[in-house]
């Protein structure tokens, strides 16, 4: 959480110079890392319970939404085995369609490759809870 974490940094340096005994002073920044811990603690359970209110819904759309976009990345990964047999029989033709793809994702906003690794990491942190808590196989 970044307002928490802007205001541990001055708080520290402020509690060694308000407070002169060591053991004191440490005990004071012992407790101010305990309260950013459990604001980053409790943001996290946040995180969590929505992707998981997600992974549960009802609704086809919500609910496949991540898996289906994992399969496009998946599929474009696997564009790879055809465009090896391309390159083998015409390299030019190969290199032509490689200069597409590339151009084309390329003019994709980061904000779509930043939704993907969130997507990503949270649909598996939430099928990683479900298999501990016993929900899911």
């Amino acid at each position: 959480m970044p307002l928490i974490e802007a205001i541990v940094g001055p708080l520290g340096k402020l509690i060694d110079k308000i407070i002169p005994d060591p053991q004191a002073r440490d005990r004071a920044k012992l407790e101010l890392l305990k309260l950013e811990g459990d604001q980053e603690a409790a943001q996290i359970g946040q995180q969590m319970q929505a992707i998981i209110a997600e992974a549960n819904s009802q609704d086809v759309w919500t609910s496949r939404a991540r898996p289906s976009f994992l399969y496009v990345m998946y599929a474009l990964i696997l564009w790879s085995v055809p465009m090896g047999l391309i390159a083998a029989i015409d390299p030019a033709k190969a290199n032509a369609i490689a200069v597409g793809m590339t151009s084309y994702l390329r003019g994709l906003p980061d904000e779509l490759y930043t939704l993907f690794g969130t997507g990503y990491l949270g649909y598996t942190a939430a099928r990683t809870w479900g298999k501990v808590k016993g929900a899911e196989r």
